[in-house]
């Protein structure tokens, strides 16, 4: 961004030189010099134009300032940005250059100085621009540059204070001024504030992802998450290209706000959604927390096809919707020590219900064997009771 500044009139300034104000107080050999690099420049000899110039040693103090102006500008042209800024900085140093010369002659010093990105000698240069901006000049310019200069170095509150004077002569909202602005205000943890420039740049800019994230990682700074959840959906219906991350905060938040069958449906809609195996288990998750049951269970066997260890979620929710016989075939092949107990007793439950109480007091004593529990107990407490009654 620095290092494409174009200087303000850099390149019409040699063309201007012989306004009749310059003309009466240069000495009539100056000028004639002066004349003679000017047109060696526009013939695009500009190597002599410099040597020409080089060469002069004026002995009034006025023309040897606007000698130097003008191999600011020749220079600057060449390429050579230290000549350049040494140049012009003894012009502007002269204090003899008139009125808006003298402005222009400083501004050019000041982009130079920021387009080389030595930003803390620029700086000085545009405030004292500021004091006295000549009507032909545009102030709204001069004070973004102020605000770039600040935000290159990380000083934030001068950028916002550049930036509220930049607002003062232009009032249509620009994206690059609110960039600026929006980078100090969350350097400086200015949540509150960052809210306005982010819609704002939403406005200007409705299709880039990142204000929508920033506008919606700010509002769950702020813990509210109401709000959160409005930015990414809204985000969501405009076709913005919202990341995988986006999307699961965005499930997240339905799920807070207890609807979690949009987040099973944000789920399934994910890259992977019907092959990685966590990604299928969160979605049949969110399906149950809806009381979906039966597309909950659906989604389960997905997820116990892919990875073993969810054939237990899959057993649980069969026995609860009384799916007795599946549930058994699924208990079946739940591995690892970590359920064993548990899914003795599951298995009792589910023969329990099927009245195959000699199966159920079984593996009610296997379950105990594994790790007595008070459950394991009273299952076989209460199925011999049962079959004593039976005999």
């Amino acid at each position: 961004m620095i290092k494409a500044l174009t200087l303000l009139l850099a390149l019409a300034l040699p063309l201007t030189v012989f306004s009749e104000g310059a003309k009466a107080e240069l000495s009539q050999f100056t000028a004639n010099k002066v004349q003679r690099a000017n047109t060696l420049q526009q013939d695009e000899r500009l190597p002599e134009a410099i040597v020409l110039l080089e060469g002069l040693d004026p002995s009034r103090d006025y023309d040897k300032a606007f000698v130097q102006r003008m191999l600011g500008v020749f220079y600057w042209q060449q390429g050579n940005h230290d000549k350049a800024v040494r140049n012009l900085s003894a012009a502007v140093a002269s204090g003899l250059l008139q009125d808006e010369q003298a402005w222009i002659t400083q501004r050019m010093l000041a982009d130079i100085l920021l387009s080389d990105e030595k930003f803390k000698q620029a700086l000085p240069h545009y405030y004292a621009l500021t004091k006295h901006i000549p009507a032909t000049q545009k102030a709204d310019e001069l004070w973004l540059r102020i605000a770039q200069a600040h935000y290159q170095i990380g000083e934030w509150q001068p950028v916002i204070k550049a930036i509220a004077q930049y607002d003062r002569y232009e009032r249509k909202a620009k994206v690059q001024p609110l960039t600026l602005k929006l980078g100090s205000q969350l350097q400086l943890k200015h949540w509150k504030g960052a809210i306005p420039t982010l819609d704002t740049l939403i406005g200007l800019e409705p299709n880039k992802v990142v204000w929508w994230q920033q506008l919606a990682g700010i509002q769950l700074q702020l813990g509210r998450s109401k709000d959160a959840l409005g930015t990414l959906a809204m985000a969501k219906r405009k076709g913005v290209s919202l990341t995988q991350q986006d999307l699961k905060t965005l499930a997240q938040l339905y799920a807070q706000r207890g609807i979690p069958e949009r987040a099973a449906e944000i789920y399934a809609e994910l890259d992977g959604a019907a092959s990685d195996p966590k990604l299928v288990s969160t979605q049949a998750l969110y399906w149950q927390m809806a009381k979906e049951w039966e597309k909950s269970i659906t989604v389960w066997e997905r997820a116990a096809k892919l990875d073993n260890q969810y054939r237990w979620q899959l057993a649980q929710l069969l026995l609860q919707e009384g799916h007795y016989q599946q549930a058994l075939v699924q208990l079946d092949k739940v591995r690892g020590s970590k359920h064993k107990a548990d899914v003795e007793l599951a298995k009792v439950r589910a023969y329990y219900k099927l009245e195959d109480f000699e199966q159920a007091i079984v593996h009610a004593k296997r379950a105990d064997n594994l790790q007595s529990s008070s459950a394991s107990k009273s299952w076989i407490k209460y199925l011999s009771q049962m079959r004593k009654m039976d005999s």
